[in-house]
């Protein structure tokens, strides 16, 4: 591997809208595309092709190849302009990467087939919002899109921090200060109380990962900002649950009442290959916090927020994936199949029928 070689291939993943490239030791380069994994034709990686590669990356983000070095996020840029979002980890004692790519231009809720609904949640003058989903899903696709309306149009300050940068911005009518954890700041904590004092009015948290960043974005959202930002989680009800339990079982009761204050809605996200196989799409649950809801998450009746957000839909404009999943079917956008593989109901069919 030179830098010649690596270059090309990151070139032909930017040109053909592959998702993912993988690098890793006695395999050729793999590429995800409409959603599967396909073996390329270049010979196999050897150890010293994969170390040569971490290198480079590690290069271009001023950071040290140390010994101890297991694993590590990061962003890698072409000279073309294609970006990627980088995940250098260890196996087997060899070094491996997996190369995100992350799309040229930022679209809007149109073109990545979101719900005109996201337009009215991001209007919220303050709160918290959480896009959710499990990895590779369009978390960060759709958090971008967000930022992209309210840069269009509002004139407010806002301040990402991000691990590692993945959308680059400009600003518009909304001033964006972007900042990457391990070279602008230490860490998530650190940078949210910085973040402060720096005249916010909304602070995008690249992702919640441990209890400190929780509280501090729960309380950046009580001091009247508007907070986005994204957790490994499936559904609305799931990501009420998760966010409580990361905290010990005497305080959960006032995380609750915290939650339900601030908490304006949860965006959750699937995506799946349409009947074609030649586009993917996202399939969307949107839940609002009603005050149905904020009773319900105050009382820890979480099982009921599924029947709210079905019964919400005309006048919230809220919806359950399984809404949004017979949509799409009845539509003929995507199939049955493929519906029941990401369904949580048992009794899709069912549905289907009566709907």
């Amino acid at each position: 591997m030179d830098a010649k070689t690596f270059s090309q291939i990151l070139s032909i993943a930017f040109d053909k809208k592959v998702s993912d490239v993988h690098f890793e030791v006695d395999n050729p380069p793999f590429f995800r595309g409409r959603g599967q994994l396909l073996r390329s034709k270049l010979p196999k990686l050897t150890g010293e092709d994969t170390r040569f590669i971490v290198e480079k990356i590690m290069e271009q983000n001023n950071k040290e190849l140390s010994a101890s070095l297991k694993e590590v996020d990061a962003a890698y840029s072409i000279p073309s302009g294609g970006r990627f979002r980088v995940s250098i980890f260890k196996q087997r004692g060899e070094f491996g990467v997996v190369m995100r790519v992350i799309p040229p231009s930022i679209g809007t809720f149109q073109e990545l087939r979101l719900p005109p609904v996201l337009s009215e949640i991001v209007k919220a003058p303050n709160g918290l919002i959480l896009v959710t989903g499990p990895t590779g899903n369009g978390k960060s696709t759709t958090l971008a899109s967000m930022l992209r309306y309210i840069n269009e149009h509002f004139n407010h300050n806002i301040i990402t921090i991000e691990d590692p940068i993945e959308f680059l911005f400009s600003s518009n009518k909304s001033c964006i200060i972007q900042r990457e954890v391990g070279i602008d700041t230490d860490n998530f904590k650190n940078a949210l109380r910085s973040a402060m004092r720096m005249d916010p009015d909304v602070i995008m948290v690249g992702e919640m990962r441990d209890t400190e960043t929780i509280d501090g974005c729960i309380k950046a959202a009580e001091t009247g900002h508007l907070v986005l930002s994204t957790l490994h989680t499936q559904n609305a009800s799931s990501t009420i649950n998760r966010l409580v339990g990361n905290f010990p079982p005497e305080s959960q009761e006032i995380i609750r009442q915290r939650l339900a204050d601030i908490l304006v809605a949860v965006v959750s996200l699937r995506l799946l290959k349409d009947r074609t196989g030649e586009r993917v799409i996202p399939v969307v649950e949107v839940m609002r916090a009603t005050t149905t809801i904020q009773a319900c998450i105050r009382e820890g009746n979480l099982d009921d927020i599924d029947q709210h957000i079905e019964k919400g839909g005309e006048q919230y404009q809220m919806q359950s994936l399984d809404q949004h999943l017979i949509q799409l079917c009845k539509q003929k956008i995507i199939t049955i199949e493929d519906a029941k593989r990401v369904s949580r109901s048992m009794d899709l069919d069912r549905k289907l029928t009566f709907t």
